[in-house]
Order: structure tokens, then sequence, then C-alpha cells
């Protein structure tokens, strides 16, 4: 009978000190977080580590750009936050995962499925569908064409 309930001790052990090293990681994956500023300075953005803007910041000469040039910067400024967070996330798992085991699949919540489960030809090609990119939108200051918005003959009927 002793010899089972130092069995049980070890075990519980064991579970306790895996316990704790999980709520370290827990720990550390919320203070990852990721910072880029854009190459000419304007945009600052910072994500946490699932990649959510967490703070952003326009330098005053920001707003000398037109409004879809530093919308891109924006955008572009804040990937290249998340990339940095998501490789932050990635060492931070790294050290406690099982030989073999891709971070980046496991945070990506695809870890135990196989390629054609995802529809990709290479899991790491597997990315969430991306929206179509817009247009980019004539900015009034170079729009010189008079428009009379109330007129009732250019606007569209509904189809009853």
């Amino acid at each position: 009978m002793t010899d089972h309930r130092a069995q049980v001790d070890e075990l519980l052990a064991d579970y306790r000190r895996s316990r704790d090293q999980l709520a370290s990681v827990h720990r550390d994956l919320a203070r990852v977080s990721g910072k880029a500023t854009s190459p000419d300075g304007s945009v600052t953005a910072v994500v946490d580590a699932k990649g959510s803007l967490a703070d952003l910041v326009l330098a005053d000469h920001a707003y000398r750009l037109r409004p879809a040039q530093l919308a891109e910067l924006i955008v572009g400024t804040t990937r290249a936050a998340a990339a940095e967070a998501a490789e932050a996330a990635y060492r931070t798992l790294s050290p406690v995962l099982p030989a073999g085991t891709d971070p980046e699949a496991l945070l990506r919540g695809t870890a135990d499925l196989r390629p054609e489960e995802i529809g990709a030809d290479d899991v790491g090609e597997s990315r969430p569908p991306q929206p179509p990119r817009r247009r980019p939108v004539v900015d009034d200051d170079e729009d010189f064409e008079q428009r009379d918005w109330l007129d009732v003959e250019a606007t569209p009927r509904r189809s009853r």
C-alpha cells in the first residue's frame, strides 16, 4: 500500500509542477506584445499577443499624408508589430512544447490537423482569407467636378 501512495504522491507533485509551469507560460504570453514604427517614423503600432491593436501613435507629420497613404502605413506597421508579437509568442511556447510541435500551428489552432484537413498544401501556408484590397479613394482636394448631391434625377431608385 505504501508503494502506491508514493506513486500517487509523485504523480500529484508532477501534476502541480505542470500546472505551475502552465500558469507561468500563460502569464508570459499575457505580457507578449509587438511594436513597430513605420520607416518614416510617422506611425507606431503596438499589438498584444493575439495581434490586436493595443496602441497607435501618429506623429504630427503623419497628418500631411493623404488618407489612403496613412491608412496603408497604419495597416503595414500594425502587421509588422503583429509579426513581432507572434515571434515572441512562439519563443515563449517553444521551450514547454513537446519536441516536434510547431508553436505557430498550435497558436493557429491547427497543430493536430493534417494539411488536407485545413485545405492547404502545407500547414505553414494556411492563412485566413484576406479581405479584398480596396481601391484608393480620390481625395476631395483633387476632385474639382461640380456635383449636386441632392439632385433627385441623379439619385438611384430602389426597385419595388
